[in-house]
C-alpha cells in the first residue's frame, strides 16, 4: 500500500510511524501506555484504509492523521487526542516556516538540518519561528546561499540565552555544515579522494610531519578513516567550534579548509601513538578520549602535532644564572621558546641585587629590574609570526633586596622607566612571612643580596627550604657583615596587596609546601613556577663549562661545553570531568590509563626548541595531568560550590582515584618501558611519597609496593592548568574554577555572542553560584583537598569584590599557606580584566 506525501512524493507506507505518532502523544502528556496496545491501534488504522485503498488514489498524510485522531476518540482518549492535534498544529506551523526558509534557501542539506532541530530540540524552547525571526532580521535580497548560511548561524548563535543554551549547538550544526561545504569544495579541486590520499598531499606541502606516513601504511590510514565518527560533531558548540575552526584545523598555504575537525583529532591520535607497537590500537583509543571531549590536551599539542615543527609542550622553566653570559643565554632560551609557541618561567632569584658588587667593584650592580625589562621586550619583539606575542612569567624571592621595585613593575605609579607591563610578575615567600603577617605584622622584614651572601657565607639562601631556610634566614639577620634592606611586614604586605587589586599580580609560589612535598627532593629543589603556576619540579641553571678552540675539516671552531641543568618543561593534558561520568570508576581508570600514556608518548615525540629542555624532560619524564569542567562537574553531581560537607568530600574521593589510576597507570608503563632515570631514592621509590599523602589502606599499600618493585615512568604526573581554551572547546568550565557568570555577552568581530554555563537549566541555575559571590575560604579548602592528591599544583584564582580589605586578601594567603597549597596565579576583581593563559590550556 502507498501513502501520498505532501511534496506528492508516493512512499510505502509504514504502520509503526503510525504508531510512533501516537506514543508521542501519549508521552507529551506523561501518560502511560502499553506498546502492543498502540502497535493494535495502528494496525487497526491500516487496515482501515486497506479496505478503501485505491491504487490510483493512494491516502494522503492528513487523511491517514484524521483517522489517527478518530481512532483515540473511540478508544476514548481525550487527552492523548488534544496532544495529538496541538502535534499536528505546531507541524503545520514548522512546515510553513521551512517553506519561508526555503525562499532563501535553495540547498536541501540545510532544509534538512531545520528538521532535525524539530526532531532533536524541545520545540517550545528553540522554535524554529524564532531562528527565522532572527534570520529574516539579517538577510537582503540577492545574497549567495554562502551568505545565507552565515545568517542562520549567526542567528542561531545570538538567540543563545539562559532560558535557551542550546541554540550554541544548534548553531554550530550549521557552522560544521559551512566547513565541510567548503572542505569538499577543496578537496575536489586537489583531487583528494580520502584521507589516505589528504596526508599525502598535505606531506607535500608541509603541513603535515613526514613521520605520519612513515609509520602508517595505506591500508592503516584507512582503517583509521573508517574509525572516524562525524556524528561526534554534535558534541561542540558554536563557540567551541569556531575556535577549532578559526586555529587548529588545518588550512593550506593560501588559506582553504583541507582538514575536517574529526580528521584533526585523528590525526593527533596518529601522532602520539607513534612510539606503540600497535599503533592503530592506541591511536583509537587516544582519538575517542579527544573527539569525545572527555580530554583535551595543551594548545601546542592540538596546535602543532602531525605537524612538521611538532612543538608540543606549554611551558618551559628557566632557573636565571647570576653571570653575564647566563643572563643573555636565559633570555636567548625564552626568545626561542616563544618562537615555538611556548611560555615561560624565569626564575631571578639568583641574580645580584642593585648596588651589589662586580668583580669587587662595589655599588655598581644594576639590579634584577634591568634584565626583567630585557625579558619584557622579548616577549614583546618574539611575537610568533604576528600571532601573539611571547608570555614569561619573572619570580623573585621575597627575601631579595629588589622586591620592592619588583612590586612595582605593573602598577600606575613611579618610574615608568622601571616598568615592565608585558611580564607577570610572581613572588616566592617561606612560610615564615606569612606566619608573620599573621601573627606579628609590624615585624622587621630583611631583605638580602644573594650574591653577597654565596660570596661571605659561602651559601646560597634559596637553596634551602623550611626549618633549615629560617635558621639560614635568621643568621643573615643576626650576621652585621651582611648588608640587607628593612621594611616592616605591613608595608610589604601594603605594597603586594597594592599590586594584585591593581594587576591581579603577583602569582604566589608557597616554596616550604611545594619542596616538602617534592617527589624528587633527593635530586634537587624547586625556586619556581611557570607561566601559569602549576607546574613545580625541580630546577637548576645551565652551567658553561668550559670553551676550548678546535680545528674541524680544517677550520678553528669555538666549542662550549655546557652542563644542562635542569631545564623544566611542562606536557599537559586534562580530564573534562564534565564530560566524564566521573561516578563510573572504571570509565574514569580506563581514561586516565589511557591519557598518562598519551602524555609520556610527548616526551619522545616532541621538538624541542633549545636542547637543555629535551634533556631534562627525558631524565624526569614529567607530565602534567590535569582536570577541567570542575565546577560543571559538581553542579552535574547536584550541589553547588558551597555546599561545603559534599563537596569537599565528592573532590577528596574523586582526585584521590583519579591520583590512583594515574600513579598506577605510570607503573604500568614503566615495566613495559622503564622507569624514568632519578626513580631509585625518590620518595615514590621510599615510599615516603605515599606516607606524606596519609595512603595507607590496602588498595594503597599494594600500589606501593608495586611502584617500588616496578619503578615509575614519570618523575612528575599531576598538575592543573588554567585551561581557558580548550575548555570552551569541551563546552566545559575552565580548570578548577568555579564560573564568573552564569550567562554573559561576549564580542567577537563586532557581534554580540550570548555565552552560558554549561548544561545550564532551570534547575541548575541555581546550582552555578558565581565566583564572585562565592566564599574565597570554600576555594581554598577545596583547593587544599585536591593539593593532597596532586604531586606538582594547579592553578588557583581569587575572586575579591571591591568590598574586601586589605587585611581579608592578605588572610586568605595567610589560610592558603597554612593549607599546604603551593600556588596561587591571579587575584581577579569584577572590575580587573587579566590576560588569560593560552600556553597552559589543556
Amino acid at each position: 500500500m502507498k501513502i501520498l506525501k505532501r511534496d506528492r512524493r508516493e512512499v510505502d507506507f509504514n504502520h509503526t510511524k503510525i504508531q510512533n505518532a501516537i506514543e508521542k502523544a501519549f508521552d507529551s502528556t506523561g501518560k502511560e501506555y502499553d506498546s502492543e496496545k498502540t502497535k493494535a491501534y495502528a494496525i487497526d488504522i491500516q487496515n482501515e484504509l486497506e479496505k478503501n485503498y485505491d491504487e490510483k488514489n493512494p491516502p494522503t498524510v492528513e487523511e491517514i492523521q484524521d483517522l489517527v485522531e478518530l481512532k483515540l476518540i473511540d478508544e476514548k482518549e481525550i487527552e492523548v487526542v488534544k496532544a495529538y492535534i496541538l502535534y499536528r498544529n505546531r507541524h503545520s506551523e514548522e512546515r510553513q516556516i521551512i517553506s519561508k526558509f526555503e525562499k532563501f534557501i535553495t540547498d536541501n542539506n540545510v532544509i534538512k538540518i531545520l528538521k532535525s532541530i524539530r526532531k532533536d530540540y524541545d520545540a517550545e524552547r528553540y522554535p524554529l519561528e524564532d531562528l527565522y525571526g532572527k534570520f529574516e532580521s539579517f538577510v537582503k535580497k540577492d545574497q549567495s546561499q554562502e551568505s545565507y548560511l552565515s545568517e542562520i548561524i549567526k542567528a542561531a548563535s545570538e538567540l543563545t540565552t539562559k532560558d535557551s543554551p542550546r541554540w550554541e549547538f544548534i548553531a554550530a550544526l550549521f557552522l560544521n555544515y559551512d566547513l565541510e561545504n567548503k572542505i569538499a569544495k577543496n578537496l575536489a579541486e586537489y583531487n583528494i579522494n580520502n584521507f589516505y590520499e589528504k596526508i599525502k598531499f598535505l606531506t607535500e606541502k608541509d603541513l603535515y610531519g613526514s613521520y605520519i606516513l612513515e609509520n602508517y601504511s595505506e591500508e592503516e590510514i584507512a582503517e583509521l578513516e573508517s574509525y572516524i565518527d562525524n556524528e561526534r560533531n554534535k558534541l561542540l558548540n558554536y563557540s567551541g567550534l569556531d575556535l577549532l575552526v578559526k586555529r587548529y584545523v588545518i588550512r593550506s598555504h593560501d588559506g582553504k579548509f583541507v582538514e575536517s575537525v574529526q580528521e584533526m583529532f585523528m590525526g593527533i591520535a596518529m601522532h602520539l601513538a607513534i612510539p606503540e607497537k600497535d599503533r592503530v590500537h592506541w591511536a583509537k583509543k587516544f582519538y575517542d578520549i579527544y573527539s569525545t571531549l572527555k580530554v583535551t590536551v595543551a594548545t601546542p599539542t592540538m596546535s602543532n602535532s602531525r605537524k612538521p615543527y611538532n612543538q608540543l609542550s606549554s611551558c618551559f622553566i628557566d632557573t636565571v644564572p647570576d653571570t653575564l653570559k647566563g643572563i643573555y643565554r636565559s633570555i636567548d632560551n625564552f626568545a626561542q621558546i616563544s618562537k615555538h609557541g611556548g611560555g615561560m618561567g624565569l626564575y631571578f632569584g639568583k641574580v645580584r641585587a642593585t648596588g651589589s658588587d662586580i668583580r669587587g667593584f662595589k655599588g655598581v650592580a644594576g639590579g634584577v629590574i634591568r634584565w626583567i625589562k630585557l625579558a619584557n621586550d622579548t616577549a614583546v619583539a618574539v611575537d610568533q609570526l604576528g600571532v601573539r606575542q611571547g608570555s614569561v612569567a619573572c619570580y623573585l624571592d621575597v627575601w631579595h633586596k629588589d622586591i620592592p621595585e619588583f612590586l612595582q613593575l605593573r602598577t600606575n605609579n613611579g618610574d615608568d622607566r622601571m616598568k615592565a607591563h608585558d611580564i607577570f610578575p610572581a613572588v616566592s615567600y617561606p612560610n615564615l612571612f606569612f606566619r608573620l603577617a599573621e601573627n606579628d605584622i609590624n615585624a622587621t622584614w630583611y631583605m638580602f643580596d644573594p650574591h653577597e651572601i654565596l660570596t661571605k657565607k659561602g651559601f646560597a639562601l634559596e637553596d634551602y627550604y623550611g626549618k633549615e631556610w629560617e635558621e639560614k634566614y635568621y643568621e643573615c639577620v643576626n650576621d652585621s657583615e651582611i648588608s640587607r634592606r628593612e621594611i616592616s611586614v605591613k608595608d610589604l604586605v601594603r605594597l603586594i596587596i597594592k599590586s594584585l587589586t591593581e594587576t591581579g599580580t603577583p602569582f604566589a609560589f608557597y616554596r616550604d609546601n611545594v619542596n616538602k612535598m617534592n617527589p624528587n627532593k633527593h635530586k634537587g629543589i624547586i625556586y619556581s613556577s611557570n607561566l601559569c603556576t602549576e607546574i613545580m619540579q625541580n630546577m637548576s641553571a645551565i652551567e658553561t663549562l668550559e670553551t676550548k678552540i678546535e680545528t674541524v675539516d680544517g677550520d678553528e671552531v669555538i666549542v662550549n661545553t655546557t652542563k644542562p641543568g635542569d631545564f623544566v618543561v611542562c606536557n599537559l593534558a586534562s580530564l573534562v570531568l564534565g564530560n566524564i561520568n566521573v561516578e563510573d570508576d572504571k570509565e574514569l581508570e580506563d581514561i586516565v590509563k589511557t591519557t598518562v600514556r598519551a602524555l609520556d608518548n610527548v616526551i619522545d615525540l616532541n621538538y624541542y626548541p633549545i636542547p637543555y629542555a629535551k634533556v631534562t624532560n627525558r631524565k624526569y619524564r614529567s607530565i602534567g595531568l590535569g582536570t577541567s569542567g570542575y565546577h560543571h562537574a559538581i553542579v552535574k553531581a547536584g550541589f553547588a560550590f558551597t555546599d561545603v560537607e559534599e563537596h569537599l568530600a565528592w573532590a577528596d574521593d574523586l582526585y584521590e582515584r583519579i591520583n590512583f589510576h594515574a600513579i598506577k597507570a605510570s607503573m604500568e608503563i614503566a615495566k613495559e618501558k622503564g622507569s624514568y632515570d632519578f626513580f631509585e631514592g625518590s620518595d615514590w621509590d621510599s615510599g615516603e611519597y605515599f606516607d606524606l599523602r596519609d595512603y595507607n589502606d590496602e588498595k594503597w599499600s599494594k600500589l606501593r609496593e608495586e611502584v617500588h618493585k616496578n619503578g615509575l615512568r614519570n618523575g612528575y604526573i599531576m598538575a592543573i592548568a588554567p585551561t581557558g581554551s580548550t575548555s570552551i572547546i569541551s563546552a566545559t568550565t575552565a580548570g578548577v574554577d568555579p564560573v564568573m557568570n552564569r550567562y554573559f555577552l561576549e564580542e567577537k568581530k563586532g557581534s554580540i555572542l550570548p555565552r552560558v554555563a554549561p548544561d545550564l537549566t532551570p534547575k541548575t541555575f541555581w546550582l552555578y553560584e558565581n565566583a564572585h559571590e562565592i566564599d574565597q575560604n570554600v576555594v581554598i579548602e577545596a583547593a587544599s583537598i585536591r593539593q593532597r592528591h596532586i604531586d606538582q599544583s594547579q592553578s588557583i584564582n581569587f575572586y575579591i569584590t571591591t568590598e574586601y580589605t586589605m587585611r581579608q586578601i592578605l588572610n586568605l594567603y595567610i589560610k592558603a599557606c597554612k593549607e599546604n597549597i603551593k600556588s596561587v596565579y591571579y587575584v581577579r576583581s569584577k572590575s580587573l580584566e587579566v590576560e588569560e593563559c593560552d600556553y597552559c590550556a589543556s
